[in-house]
């Protein structure tokens, strides 16, 4: 289907957003919004966000990617994902306002950008979203950080070449690395998330994904230690559980694929994912 793609200024608490609307020529009811993770822009790591929005508008579904206040090239001062309700909230408005026919939006969001969504739907009760995708979701604390290190990297370390090298030739820190080991397991036990005060986004996640009515769509990527920590923190804190295996929820792993899905076929997997889910939604 042929798309066009327009600028649009975003008015957000009299600041201007920048954005980017992908319009099909015959646009779905279902539109998408894009938001922005971590210290980025309305493009994405090597394209990602122009590509799924032109891949998802010649599929019929409009898409609004933007800059939310502070970044790129929008107004404002510089905030962190934890703060962007009225941003999300103001490009929902825009899509719909320039797409009239959409009637429900999915917000679509990689590592903090999916922790954003998560919260803002937590927030805000929007009845706007009719569904989240989310990949990679953010839910680092230290704790979590150490746990996920002790399970994957030192076992993964025991099966590499270039760590027995440097045992054999005697490069290898024994103590430095003892220290290391020991430093992350007591870390590790520093408690759950939700008795830490430092990180309550992770709480404020947990609670609205089981609040959330709408469908879910989770995207893990296999090679990626922001997914393998998310996993971590489902499976043992009492606030997650369950909720993976939550009515609506469905959860697609892409084999090999890094956190932003950097392979053209980890790239291509990751869309076609998101297209099949959002073919299922009725109109």
């Amino acid at each position: 289907m042929q798309f066009t793609e327009h600028a649009l200024l975003i008015p957000c608490q009299g600041d201007a957003m920048v954005g980017v609307l992908s319009r099909p020529g015959t646009p779905s009811t279902l539109g998408l919004v894009v938001v922005v993770g971590g210290p980025q822009y309305r493009v994405g790591s090597h394209r990602q966000f122009v590509l799924l929005a032109r891949r998802l508008a010649s599929a019929g579904y409009p898409v609004l990617r933007f800059d939310y206040r502070g970044m790129g090239d929008s107004e404002g001062e510089a905030r962190g994902f934890e703060s962007i309700d009225q941003d999300i909230a103001a490009a929902i408005d825009a899509l719909k306002q320039a797409c009239p026919s959409v009637g429900g939006v999915v917000l679509w969001g990689l590592c903090d950008g999916a922790a954003a969504a998560l919260l803002y739907c937590g927030a805000t009760r929007d009845a706007r979203v009719a569904g989240l995708c989310l990949l990679n979701p953010w839910v680092r604390s230290e704790a979590t950080l150490a746990r996920t290190h002790l399970k994957h990297h030192y076992s993964a370390r025991l099966l590499q070449v270039d760590f027995w090298k440097k045992v054999f030739s005697g490069k290898f820190r024994v103590l430095q690395s003892l220290r290391e080991l020991w430093g992350n397991f007591q870390v590790s036990r520093s408690g759950a998330l939700h008795q830490g005060a430092e990180s309550p986004f992770q709480v404020r996640m947990a609670q609205a994904l089981r609040q959330y009515s709408g469908r879910v769509l989770l995207l893990l990527s296999a090679n990626d230690y922001t997914a393998k920590e998310f996993l971590e923190t489902a499976s043992t804190d009492p606030l997650w559980s369950g909720l993976l295996h939550r009515p609506g929820l469905e959860r697609v792993d892409v084999d090999g694929a890094d956190h932003t899905f950097s392979r053209q076929q980890w790239r291509a997997s990751a869309e076609q994912a998101v297209l099949q889910w959002m073919g299922t939604f009725k109109p």
